[in-house]
């Protein structure tokens, strides 16, 4: 009865799976709805202003919880502590690896920010000059940018004692809780609570750009790894939107209502997706196509706001972390064109360059 609708047909295939052979294949790609490894993260705070995850190019993940900075590496699932802030009554605010891996910087509570020497544990430079907490950092080779609830930003040279080579940059009227380099090194955009996104060059102390579409703080930034001057922000609670600029002629271009509270953003190292967190109200993990913004994932689990994100070293995975106080790790960006489903969680930890 293989044929009962074309009685007279030659083919020994069916009319509907004549149908399906001619229809173009489409490329499947399946990510998995479940995080491949999910870590305790006791004391992982659940404020939106703070930047307490990042992984390092050297495969170790870095952790702000309460007063101390933990490591773990994902190669060998070691954790150690890194510091301790507890003597002087501090708390860890943001955590960011250097470019090659071999330093971290740990935002504080009381505005100063330290540099540590990780393969010797060590404090290498204690940098001084806000007046409250720091919840955004980011390096551009020896520099460190850093952005503080006392709405300045002040880049110094960490080789060098700060005051030294410290410029400061005034925009933001309120506390400055992203931060991020693009890909060239030569602008650091920078998005603020005062629903403001400036973008700043390496020669002037006022931003070169200044957008004030979004209608709620911008913490989540990302520029593109694969067209030249594109930014994507989000807005918080009172805007849901991530929007995408042309830093190159300060256009806006395409901008998207997520339905939530955008907490974070990270391009894909292979492809032109991008991923982003979200807070209120659906807690969700979204992958998205660009340009198109067609949905590819959304992924759910975490019980809290997705404050944190980082990628992976090799641009597969991510972590993301919650005030539930767990971190996830989901396979969200794909290499191959087809992944075998039943790979070993710990694969992906083997094969990183």
């Amino acid at each position: 009865d293989y044929n009962e609708q074309c009685p007279y047909s030659l083919s020994p295939v069916s009319t509907k799976s004549q149908k399906l052979l001619r229809s173009p294949r489409k490329a499947t790609r399946k990510i998995s709805r479940i995080p491949f490894k999910v870590l305790d993260a006791p004391e992982l705070q659940d404020d939106f202003y703070l930047n307490l995850v990042d992984w390092s190019s050297q495969n170790v993940l870095a952790v702000g919880l309460g007063s101390s900075v933990y490591l773990w590496s994902a190669c060998t699932s070691q954790v150690t502590r890194l510091c301790d802030l507890s003597p002087d009554a501090n708390t860890v605010t943001s955590v960011s690896w250097n470019e090659r891996g071999n330093l971290v910087a740990v935002g504080t509570h009381h505005g100063y920010v330290t540099v540590w020497d990780v393969a010797a544990t060590t404090q290498i430079n204690k940098l001084n000059g806000h007046s409250a907490r720091v919840g955004a950092l980011a390096w551009n080779g020896d520099i460190l940018s850093s952005g503080s609830r006392d709405r300045l930003i002040i880049q110094r040279d960490t080789r060098t004692p700060a005051q030294q080579s410290e410029r400061r940059l005034v925009g933001h009227r309120q506390e400055v809780c992203g931060l991020k380099w693009s890909p060239d090194n030569q602008y650091l955009a920078s998005g603020g609570n005062d629903n403001r996104l400036y973008v700043w060059n390496q020669h002037s102390l006022n931003p070169v750009q200044s957008y004030t579409e979004h209608m709620a703080a911008v913490k989540a930034i990302a520029w593109s790894p694969h067209h030249h001057g594109l930014l994507a922000s989000g807005g918080g609670t009172a805007d849901r939107c991530i929007r995408f600029w042309n830093t190159l002629t300060g256009q806006p271009m395409q901008c998207v209502d997520t339905g939530s509270q955008v907490c974070n953003l990270a391009w894909s190292k292979h492809s032109s997706e991008l991923v982003s967190t979200h807070g209120y109200s659906q807690n969700q993990i979204l992958v998205w196509k660009y340009p198109s913004l067609t949905q590819v994932a959304k992924l759910t689990g975490h019980s809290y706001r997705v404050l944190y994100l980082a990628l992976s070293p090799d641009g597969e995975a991510i972590v993301t972390g919650a005030g539930d106080e767990t971190l996830r790790f989901w396979n969200v960006f794909s290499k191959a064109r087809s992944q075998k489903e039943n790979k070993s969680v710990l694969n992906l930890f083997t094969n990183i360059r």
